[in-house]
Formats: C-alpha cells, structure tokens, sequence
C-alpha cells in the first residue's frame, strides 16, 4: 500500500460517515457553513443570560449552561440525524419563563424550571411518534415555500432591528435608526461589504463562498479599531481578557441548584420536593405546560420545515426521510432544564450554513464544537456577539432565501397570494415565525373553503388551524391570570 493511499483512508472514512460527497458537498462547505452558523447566532449565549439572570438565576452559570446543552444537542443533531442544523436556547421561550411566568404569575425560576422538565418529558415522547412528521408532510408545497420565505425575511428583520438600523417608534411602531451612531453605520457598513463581496467574480468563487465570514470578521476588527481610538459606544464590538475564562457559576443553574454552594440558590432536597407540590397545586401550571408543549412544537416543527427545504432531510416526495432530526431536536426539550436553561430548539440562523453550502451533519459537528469551546472561552468569542457584526449575515442570507422561496409561488392562486402576505407580513410585525403560520394558515384554510377546495386540505391542517385558535386563547387566559 502506497503512503498516498495511507493517508486518504481515514479522511474517506471520515467523509463517508456524514455522506458528504453523496449529497454534493465537500469538506470545506460543511466546516465553512458550521462557522458561518456559530457565528450568526452565538449572541443567543449572553442574550439568554441576561434573559433568564432577571429571574434570580446565575447569569454566568445561565450563559455556560446554555452554551454546554446547545454543544450537546447541536452534536447530536449532526453526528445521529446528519443534519445541518444548529439548536440553542429559542427566544421567545426563554422571555416567556422569565417575564410571563417568573414575572407576571410569580414563579420562581426553580419552579419555572419543574414546569419546563414536565413540558419537556411529555415533548419527548410525542416526537417518538410519527405525529410531528404527519404534521410536517401535511403543508403543501406552496405552504411550505410560504414558510421559508417568511423565514427569510424574519431572520433580516432581527438583524435590522438587532444592530439599531430599525428601531421602536410610538407612533409608527418602527421607524429608521439613527444613522449618527457609529455602530449603525459600521452594521450598514458590513452589509454593503458582504454584498460587494458576494457579487466581485473570482475564477473559483472564493470571494462569494468566504464573503459572509470575511464581512463579519472584517466588522469585528473595525469595531475593535473604532473603540480603541476613544469613541464611547457599547454596541461597538469589544472584548475584555481579564476575566470569565473557564465555566463559572454552573453549579448554581444545574439540578435547579440543588448542588449549588451560592447564597441566593441554595435549595434542599425536601425543599424542592415542596415546590414540585406547589407547581402542581397551581391551576395556572397546567396551562402554561400546555403553552410550552404548543408552542415549542410549532416553533421546531416551523424551523425544521423551513431548514430542511434546502438539505436533504425531505426525499423527492415531500415527505421526511425519517424522525431522526425530530428526535434529535425534542432532546434539547427534555436536557434544557435539569442542566439549567430555558428549552433549545432548531435555530433559523441554521440556513446561513446551508445557504453557503453545508448539506450533512459535518456542518452541526462544527457548530457544536465551538458551542463547546465557548464555555470554556468566553472572552474570545465575544467579539461576535455584538449584533453590527452579525447584522451582515442576517440581513444577506435572509434576503437570499426570500426571494428564491417567493419566486416558485403561484401567485395568480388567492390561496397562495393572500397566505403568503399575511404569513411573511405577520411574521415580521408579531416578531414569532409561530404565529406567523397560525395566521396565515388558518386563511389559507379559510380561503380554500371559500372557493369551493376544502376537501384538497389535508384534516390535519384543519386540526393544526383550530389548536392555533386554541394556543391564542391560551395566551388571553394567561395574560388575565397575570
């Protein structure tokens, strides 16, 4: 055997294991696609910190916490399903536990944790049953066309509002940012680059493939360059190296705190066995249990719809290869909690990755890898937190998959015309791709029956259209019992 041949082996293993020259990528478009995806959405680590840090929780233990089970799960989802998908703690989710149900109903976080380990139990279970990919398989093509595009435009519009380019208005709700601030201009800055970088012809394309990264590194380090010549401004990208290195504050999150040697988290085991009687005295428990149950099953089962348009978790029929990914996915439901954070789900920020090539589950090993290092290393990475540097990849990808998911809509359908205006249009206003699809799914229902086509609606879209009338009932029962 020849020293050539000794040495492709193992990398043709390698590459075998995830499929990768079978679904037509290679090597440097998964490992590229894991980074860009890190990168684009690593901000959810000091954001659900700071988020669930408002219930009492240790904010450093919260950002380590969220940053181990999203490495875990992340690395499941690539190496069990072969998937290009990412999962951290979903926004939303964790604001509902703090601000609803730690907040307003007077939960306290330990508590508020009980509830999500039973919603996440039960979630558990329901994905081992083929329903959540009967759900999936019941959207027409349209629909799910629909989905993406609204997907797209939501995930620019967190970028906008995110870096300061959109703003709060009192009177129009949303109006432009300042553009005196110099970390506006720095975020409009980098979209303008990545766009040019995009579009300069290379004889390879290396320019186009590497212009996202290149964008967003080029941001952090005018940022850095721009603070240190003396301009005051916090959303400008800085990293302090003094401190937070290492996992700190874990022990006071994990098991509900039952281990922690903190002060303000120390619980007893007979004491927290009282406050799982107190949960399960509280009628308004059982309805937020339903709640979480509801909406984490929309929103997974939304994302993994819109991601999965662009790899190879659907076959050529439209349906899915198999419950892998959705397994996968409902284990950050069941883990999240005892390990101390609010419920990871399936990131839209996943299609960055995939836009640039990423098709197998090389792509998500990656991911998860620097999921895991950076809770280890906090300092290093935070450069990339800051929402102008990772403006850029938002607003370009989710161009992107807009305009190439809205182009294959008939348009001239009324059911497919009007879904999609109110679906992307209420995506956009309510900030949730969840209610989003409730909305424009229930006209789209409406519409067909109107014209005479109700019986070309699958019974589980009737069945998803009136439980998403339910959810927001839900919602009002809750916003009283606050």
């Amino acid at each position: 055997m020849s020293e050539s041949q000794v040495v492709e082996k193992p990398e043709n293993k390698f590459l075998s294991f995830f499929h990768v020259r079978e679904r037509g990528s290679k090597p440097s478009n998964e490992i590229l696609g894991g980074l860009v995806t890190f990168l684009a959405m690593c901000y959810i680590l000091p954001v659900n910190a700071s988020i669930l840090g408002s219930t009492g929780m240790n904010s450093l233990g919260v950002f380590a916490s969220t940053a181990i089970v999203s490495a875990i799960v992340t690395l499941i989802m690539g190496l069990v399903a072969n998937c290009p998908i990412a999962l951290s703690a979903g926004m939303g989710l964790n604001a509902y536990l703090a601000y609803t149900v730690c907040g307003a109903l007077g939960y306290s976080w330990q508590e508020a944790l009980i509830l999500l380990t039973i919603t996440g139990i039960v979630f558990f279970i329901f994905s081992l049953t083929p329903i959540r990919r009967k759900i999936i398989e019941a959207f027409p093509e349209g629909l799910q066309s629909i989905i993406s595009a609204g997907l797209g435009c939501f995930i620019a519009f967190v970028g906008l509002k995110g870096s300061g380019i959109i703003v709060a208005s009192s009177g129009t709700l949303v109006t432009l940012g300042s553009l005196s601030d110099p970390a506006v201009l720095l975020s409009i800055g980098g979209i303008l680059l990545v766009v040019i970088l995009m579009n300069i012809r290379t004889k390879k394309g290396i320019l186009s493939s590497l212009a996202v990264p290149l964008g967003m590194l080029s941001v952090a380090l005018i940022g850095v360059i721009i603070r240190a010549c003396g301009v005051d401004n916090a959303n400008l990208p800085w990293a302090d190296f003094s401190t937070n290195w290492g996992i700190n504050g874990f022990t006071d999150v994990f098991l509900y705190g039952l281990l922690s040697d903190g002060q303000q988290n120390v619980v007893t085991g007979s004491a927290f066995w009282g406050l799982v009687a107190d949960v399960f005295s509280k009628p308004a428990s059982y309805v937020i249990i339903f709640s979480l149950i509801f909406v984490n099953l929309f929103d997974t089962t939304a994302t993994l719809m819109a991601i999965g348009r662009g790899t190879t978790i659907f076959g050529a029929d439209g349906k899915m290869k198999d419950n892998r990914a959705i397994v996968a996915d409902a284990t950050g439901a069941l883990i999240c909690a005892p390990m101390g954070t609010a419920t990871v789900t399936s990131f839209v920020e996943s299609t960055i990755g995939v836009k640039i090539g990423a098709r197998t589950g090389l792509a998500s090993v990656v991911t998860g890898c620097l999921f895991l290092l950076s809770a280890f290393i906090y300092p290093v990475f935070q450069l990339f937190t800051y929402s102008c540097v990772s403006c850029a990849a938002l607003v370009v990808v989710g161009s992107m998959i807009f305009s190439s998911n809205l182009k294959s809509l008939h348009w001239d359908e009324a059911e497919i015309g009007f879904s999609a205006f109110i679906t992307i249009l209420m995506i956009v206003l309510t900030y949730s791709l969840t209610n989003g699809i409730g909305f424009g799914l229930i006209f789209y229902c409406v519409i067909m029956l109107a014209r005479g086509k109700g019986k070309q609606v699958s019974w589980i879209l009737y069945l998803i259209s009136g439980a998403y009338l339910l959810s927001f009932a839900l919602n009002e029962v809750l916003t009283k019992l606050a």
